[in-house]
C-alpha cells in the first residue's frame, strides 16, 4: 500500500503524552507542512501559533478547561509538551474550512514524523475571550481571526488503539 494512505488509515488521536519535548527539527517540518495546506482561492488566511513554553502551554490549557466545563486539574490537551493553534481571517469567506486543512496537514505530517497528535476544539470560544485577545495582542496580531483548533503534539505515552471499522454506506457513488 502507498506509504501515505497507510498512514492516513493509521493515524489515531493520542490521548495520553509523554512529558518530553518534541524535537526542534520535527516541529519546525510540521509548521512547514501547516503551511502548505490548500486555502480557498490560494489566500492563505490561516496562521498558526506554536506553543513550546510550559507556563504558556499551561494556561491555554487551563483557559480551555473552563470553556469546556471540566474539573479543576484535568487537562484538556492529554499532557502534551506543544500545542498548535490554527487560527483564520474571519474576512476570508473560506476561512474555517482553509485552518481546517491546515490541521490535517499538521496532524498527518506530525504522524509521519512519529509525533502523537489530536485536534482539541475551544479555540474559537477562546480567541473570543479577552484572554485569547491579549494573546494575539501580545504578538502584535491586528486582523480579526477566529480560532479553528489546536493541535496538540508530543509523544505518546502508550500505543493507539486500532481503528473502529468503517461504517456502512459511507460513500455513495452516482
Amino acid at each position: 500500500m502507498n506509504s501515505t494512505l497507510n498512514l492516513l488509515e493509521t493515524r489515531r488521536s493520542c490521548r495520553n503524552f509523554k512529558p518530553d519535548m518534541i524535537d526542534e527539527y520535527d516541529l519546525d517540518a510540521i509548521l512547514k507542512a501547516g503551511t502548505y495546506a490548500a486555502t480557498g482561492m490560494g489566500k492563505q488566511s490561516p496562521i498558526i501559533i506554536a506553543v513550546t513554553d510550559k507556563k504558556t502551554r499551561d494556561e491555554i490549557s487551563e483557559a480551555n478547561r473552563k470553556i469546556g466545563g471540566w474539573d479543576e486539574g484535568f487537562d484538556p490537551f492529554y499532557g502534551a509538551p506543544v500545542i498548535l493553534i490554527v487560527l483564520a481571517r474571519k474576512d476570508v469567506a473560506t476561512h474555517v474550512y482553509d485552518g481546517s486543512l491546515v490541521m490535517g496537514n499538521l496532524m498527518t505530517a506530525a504522524e509521519s514524523l512519529g509525533v502523537a497528535n489530536i485536534w482539541i476544539h475551544r479555540a474559537k470560544e477562546e480567541f473570543e475571550s479577552e484572554f485569547g485577545k491579549s494573546i494575539l495582542a501580545k504578538l502584535g496580531i491586528k486582523e480579526d481571526y477566529e480560532g479553528i483548533g489546536h493541535c496538540a503534539l508530543g509523544y505518546a505515552a502508550e500505543q493507539s488503539k486500532e481503528a473502529a471499522p468503517r461504517k456502512d454506506n459511507y460513500v455513495y457513488y452516482i
